[in-house]
């Protein structure tokens, strides 16, 4: 068994305004948003299923043709290889996002 405190794991900001923090697990990766009101994560597909929730804040949030604010409280499921994109609306944002199987290019990037 392994803990981790979340605010002491290594920061990456794989875009403008966009921090993550990773836990990579044997089969999963589970990945710490904290997003800058109006910072985007550009439009992107992976070959991993992913699920996500918004603690804090709201995301537009585009997965293939269909558009959605999310809020505390939402949950979303992106299937391998759909198209998506997000943008922070005004407050600053938190997201929690599972990824299966292992995103180790998260690791290496």
């Amino acid at each position: 068994m392994t803990f981790f405190t979340i605010k002491e794991l290594e920061a990456k900001k794989p875009a403008e305004g966009v921090e993550i923090r990773i836990i990579p697990g044997e089969r999963m990766t589970v990945v710490f948003f904290n997003i800058k009101p109006g910072a985007k994560i550009p439009e992107h597909s992976h070959p991993h299923e992913q699920i996500g929730t918004v603690l804090k804040g709201s995301i537009e949030l585009t997965v293939g043709k269909e558009k959605r604010i999310v809020k505390p409280g939402d949950a979303y499921h992106i299937p391998p290889d759909i198209v998506h994109s997000g943008t922070c609306l005004e407050s600053p944002s938190e997201v929690i996002e599972i990824f299966s199987p292992r995103r180790d290019d998260l690791m290496t990037g």
